[in-house]
């Protein structure tokens, strides 16, 4: 139960999350102050793209263990201005400069904010002129558009990281830090709320390797996660592994047949591939699939079956991201999921900390936008949460159904409970209203992956006509 009014209402994150919960939050009438902290130039979460290559990976072995992303160490008397930190904080872009969304748009726009109809040419060659699919730049603009109306944007403040949050009695400090080009400079803010809206999609995931260290040593940039893939011209005439079967290793294994050595070598077997994609991206005759590397000794990539990949130019690993939250040492993190999150947005030990974004597997966007709108509606007191005891048997029950691992957090199959259980949960009264479910969006979202699907059977019989001629 909130205990007193909340006037003054902290946001992590400028990405889409956060770009409606700020729209939430205003429009619920009821908060004194909103602050903004991206630690981006701007507004997009991970739609910005880079202008410059990214870092090279390194200290494989915390991303194997998903400890990459360690807290900062405070000034011990704030304010203050330290050196620029040079520690790994995973913020670099994860586009490339011809990134499609993989799902209808249709699907990822907000309620009241039709998202961009212009396709581009790619996207209309590949799925004709109705393509229901929209390049990245669309993606980051639609973001953008919702923060820099009505003011909002006053409200943020960029190139500013969250370093740490921590309840003080009935107030959450918050230490952060201004991202400058010599030196960062350090303060404190104090809050009634926190919303954690920075996403999941940052810390790369890369499992352990025997060699895979000392590959990359050798030759710097030859081991790269696939959110630093930034185009197949970087890998011409290379030879090429590519580790993953979800869609991301299918995007970019289709890519690189293009301009890498052929086959495209393909880490899947005995893999579960994307339950939404499948396994038809990696049919392609230029794409040779194999089983579980062991271990990677000069050049050679050893496999669990035995056999071997020799003279390897570069290995991309699309093996998914790392929940990170190094600011928020309080809220334990286990099998890559938030702990005691009651309908994934409210801490369950106390209702002022609450999360837009901790789910997956579809209509993302959309989530958002019920999960913003129930954290405004219990911040200004609208909406009441259930007793402890009934928050606690709910991620009980949950862990039940789903196991305790990250498919507790995916949403699908069941969208239409769980959009009318936060819309009611939400209510009528307040700012930004809420429709009813719409069982279109998942025929959408569905449709979507179908046509994905077509294009690559087209590509993989054109594929095989063309090495039968």
């Amino acid at each position: 139960m909130l205990v007193h009014p909340i006037k003054r209402v902290a946001v992590i994150g400028a990405g889409p999350a956060g770009a409606i919960a700020i729209d939430s939050l205003v429009r619920e009438q009821a908060f004194d102050l909103i602050r903004v902290f991206e630690r981006r130039e701007g507004p997009g979460g991970c739609w910005i793209g880079d202008t410059t290559r990214p870092p090279t990976l390194s200290n494989f072995d915390a991303l194997a263990a998903r400890t990459a992303d360690p807290p900062l160490p405070v000034p011990t008397t704030l304010p203050a201005s330290t050196p620029r930190s040079d520690v790994p904080r995973f913020d670099e872009s994860s586009v490339y400069p011809y990134l499609e969304t993989n799902v209808d748009a249709s699907t990822m726009e907000f309620s009241e904010e039709p998202f961009p109809t212009e396709p581009s040419d790619w996207s209309v060659a590949h799925h004709g002129p109705d393509t229901p699919f929209r390049p990245w730049k669309a993606v980051r603009q639609y973001v953008t558009d919702l923060i820099e109306r009505n003011g909002y944007e006053d409200l943020v403040n960029y190139n500013t990281s969250v370093e740490n949050v921590e309840k003080v009695g009935d107030e959450w400090k918050v230490t952060l830090r201004r991202i400058g080009s010599q030196s960062d400079y350090w303060w404190v803010e104090w809050f009634d709320a926190v919303v954690v809206a920075s996403g999941h999609f940052w810390v790369p995931y890369v499992p352990k390797i025997e060699g895979l260290e000392a590959f990359e040593k050798s030759q710097p940039g030859s081991v790269i996660h696939s959110k630093h893939f930034r185009g197949r011209h970087l890998y011409e005439g290379k030879r090429v592994v590519v580790v993953g079967a979800s869609v991301s290793s299918a995007d970019i294994a289709v890519d690189l047949v293009k301009s890498a050595q052929t086959p495209v070598h393909a880490i899947t077997v005995g893999h579960n591939f994307n339950p939404y994609f499948g396994d038809h991206a990696f049919k392609h005759p230029g794409i040779e699939n194999h089983p579980s590397i062991s271990r990677v000794q000069d050049r050679t990539v050893y496999l669990t079956d035995g056999s071997k990949i020799d003279n390897v130019d570069h290995l991309i690993f699309g093996t998914g991201y790392s929940w990170s939250l190094p600011f928020l040492p309080s809220v334990p993190i286990r099998n890559n999921r938030v702990l005691d999150l009651y309908q994934h947005v409210v801490w369950r030990h106390d209702p002022t900390l609450l999360f837009i974004g901790a789910v997956g597997a579809g209509l993302t966007f959309k989530i958002f936008e019920w999960q913003a709108v129930l954290a405004a509606r219990i911040l200004s007191g609208r909406a009441k949460l259930p007793p402890v005891e009934e928050q606690l048997a709910w991620e009980e029950q949950r862990v039940k159904e789903r196991g305790d691992s990250p498919k507790f957090s995916v949403i699908h199959p069941d969208f239409e409970d769980y959009f009318e259980t936060l819309r009611a949960f939400a209510g009528e009264e307040g700012g930004r209203q809420l429709p009813k479910f719409r069982r279109e969006w998942v025929r959408s979202f569905m449709e979507g992956h179908d046509r994905r699907i077509a294009m690559w059977k087209k590509l993989n019989a054109e594929a095989e006509k063309e090495a039968n001629l």
